[in-house]
């Protein structure tokens, strides 16, 4: 019988696993298969270590979680142009930001993805391709968490709130949770052409708090894309929104991975925020990544007759 190590992502945080051992003929077995999706239900975060780095094993162990689903925008590379739906190509070169201070290359802010469709994917699992010596980490924070460590008196003004989300408040365009300085240095014409097709998409609404069928309740809030609250649109309504994006950061205690390139990671989206912390613009940093199909049935579009649209992204 094939087998696998799990051990705990970090032991200091109430999230996340580690496998060893993880291979072509391991995940094909039905136990192991099993194991791993349970694991993945418990701790919503798995650090794949020590694996082969190939597109064979990405697509093999995102096939555990479901079936894929093309990228919510439309356009997004492919590594395989033919394969549908399959790997996509993320390579954000030419986004440049000033973060604090600080010049960073692929910077993306806390989300959760493609929070602006009606219908969350489950996840996907990402390995790096081409990694700077340091910095590009990607972070982890766990909704579960995250609603445990704010306050009861805040957490129970967003028990009933759901909130608004818009794809075209992406890099120049963040409304909420800010960084205390933020500058866009440069973006690619494949940017601002996204920005110029996301002005006539439909806003998403979302539910700040929600409750995971084992009895955990998850505190789901994207600053990125964050467009209010629904039905309090308003400098009040904004200020309230504001309030948690800060008690959200100030609350979490994220996973910071720096990656490797035998790493793979898989993540619930449906529980998870993450992030990317950017790097020196004198390396580039590129991923490939699987998106697994999968709809939590609590999205919606404001206007209830658009479809779950995806974007078209010229790239």
């Amino acid at each position: 019988m094939r087998s696998i190590r799990v051990t705990p992502l970090s032991d200091d945080l109430p999230f996340g696993a580690r496998i060893v051992g993880a291979d072509l003929e391991t995940v094909q077995d039905e136990d192991v298969r099993k194991q791993i999706h349970d694991i993945f239900l418990d701790r919503g975060v798995i650090l794949f270590e020590d694996v082969d780095p190939s597109a064979q094993l990405q697509l093999a162990i995102s096939d555990i979680f479901g079936p894929l689903q093309d990228h919510a925008m439309r356009g997004m590379p492919r590594v395989d142009p033919n394969a549908t739906p399959g790997l996509i190509d993320l390579n954000y070169q030419g986004n440049i930001f000033e973060v604090d201070g600080e010049t960073l290359y692929g910077y993306v802010p806390w989300h959760f993805d493609a929070c602006y469709t009606a219908k969350l994917n489950r996840g996907g699992v990402l390995r790096g391709i081409d990694l700077p010596p340091e910095g590009g980490l990607t972070g982890f924070a766990d909704g579960i968490q995250i609603y445990n460590a704010v306050s009861p008196e805040l957490r129970a003004r967003f028990e009933d709130k759901q909130v608004l989300y818009h794809p075209g408040l992406m890099f120049m365009n963040q409304r909420f949770g800010m960084p205390k300085s933020y500058r866009v240095v440069s973006l690619p014409q494949a940017a601002t052409t996204l920005l110029e097709q996301a002005e006539g998409a439909p806003r998403s609404v979302h539910p700040a708090i929600w409750t995971r069928d084992t009895g955990e309740k998850v505190l789901h809030v994207s600053p990125w894309q964050a467009s209010a609250l629904h039905g309090h649109e308003d400098p009040e309504g904004d200020a309230l929104l504001e309030t948690l994006c800060q008690a959200i950061y100030a609350g979490m205690t994220p996973y910071w991975h720096q990656w490797k390139p035998t790493d793979m990671i898989a993540w619930d989206n449906w529980r998870f925020l993450h992030a990317v912390s950017g790097n020196d613009p004198r390396y580039s940093r590129r991923m490939y990544r699987t998106t697994i199909q999968g709809d939590y049935g609590l999205g919606r579009f404001e206007d209830e007759s658009r479809d779950n649209v995806v974007l078209s992204m010229d790239v």
